[in-house]
Order: structure tokens, then sequence, then C-alpha cells
């Protein structure tokens, strides 16, 4: 596998925002995208994300074989909640491995999730999504979504072989269909998918971010 660059490393930090003050939208009131639910929320935040990503999955759909749908688990997510699951990581590695400094830890934690000063889905630009068939079911794709890099074997690395065909052939067809319309991906997360975020302008060579924290 190719260098991996975290959402922790200074030039994703560092990399300019212009916000474009695009809305956040449901995807529920679209009928292309498909919804799971097991994250779900009171206020609906995990439907949102900023139109032209959701402009950006449908087209998505469109790039799929016929049969498979994209499925989307979890797009915009609050600040705090963001802060918390990252804050609750870093004390369980500091826990695993009580050498380790702060900033030891704080890099780990940032290869499976962001920082919550630059999180792509606090910024309404990120989507964690899966393969399903028309019916629903979910195709294999190696691991779980939001599996980590600590369970032990890398499985959830998106170029992972340590993984059945099956699934190494399911990963690129949704590699295939979400970079054709411009989405990247984070690479120790097959599921995490952005577009307009800092993660984005730095690995597309944009000149900045679309899109900065909610």
């Amino acid at each position: 596998m190719k260098p991996i660059v975290l959402l922790s490393d200074a030039r994703i930090t560092e990399f300019p925002v212009r916000e474009c003050g695009e809305p956040l939208v449901d995807l529920r009131d679209i009928e292309p995208i498909r919804l799971d639910t097991r994250l779900a929320d009171d206020d609906g935040a995990y439907a949102r994300v900023r139109a032209t990503v959701a402009d950006r999955l449908v087209a998505a759909q469109t790039q799929l074989p016929r049969g498979i749908r994209l499925l989307v688990i979890e797009g915009y997510r609050p600040a705090g909640l963001q802060e918390r699951y990252f804050a609750d990581s870093v004390d369980q590695l500091r826990a695993a491995h009580p050498g380790w400094t702060r900033e030891q830890a704080h890099t780990e934690a940032a290869r499976y999730i962001s920082p919550p000063e630059i999180g792509p889905h606090v910024s309404g630009a990120a989507v964690d999504l899966t393969l399903c068939t028309a019916s629903g079911v979910e195709l294999p794709m190696g691991t779980e979504v939001n599996a980590t890099p600590l369970s032990g074997d890398g499985a959830c690395y998106t170029d992972s072989l340590e993984i059945p065909a099956e699934a190494v052939e399911n990963r690129r067809i949704l590699r295939v269909a979400m970079t054709a319309v411009g989405f990247v991906n984070y690479p120790t997360e097959w599921w995490h998918w952005s577009y307009g975020d800092r993660y984005w302008a730095f690995a597309s060579e944009a000149r900045h971010a679309h899109y900065g924290t909610l």
C-alpha cells in the first residue's frame, strides 16, 4: 500500500477552507438514495449532507452495476458527538498503551476517526456507506462498516488484500463509482468517502476546501 496521510497530518489541518455556505439537505427526501437507520438520531443529522454531496451520491448510484445500490449509514455528525468519539478513542488508546503520550494517542486515533476540528462528517462533506442488493442485503466488503485498524489485521484499510476475493471486488466496484463522480476515500476506512472538505481538497489537489465545520 502507498503511504497514508492521516487526518491529523499538518498538511490537512492547515489546508485553507473557503466556506461556501451551501446548505445541508436530507437524503431521506432523495428517492435514489437508500439509507440505513443503525446510526439514526432523533434530529435526523445522520441523513443530512451538503447539497452537492447529495447530488454526487445520486450520480455515483448511476455508476453502479444493475442490481447494486449504495447504502448510506451516516452523513453529517454534530461537532459535539465527534468530539466525544475522538476523546473516547484517545482515552482507550492511552489505557491500552500506558507509555504513549497524548500526542501519540491522538495520531493513532486519527487513523480511524477524525479529530473534531477537521472532521469531514462535521462539515457535512462525508458519508459512511456500503453496497447492497436491490432488496437491501449488504454485500460482503471484508469488514463491517466502522471496523477499526485496531481490530488487528488492517482489513478495514481500503486496499487491503487480507480479505476474501469477493470483498476485494466489491470494494473495487464501490471505489470506481465514487471516484468517478469526484469523491475521495480515507484509506484506512473503505466505507468513508467525502467531497469538498480539507481531506478531499488535499487529495484532489484543489486550492481550498469548500466546506468547514458546521
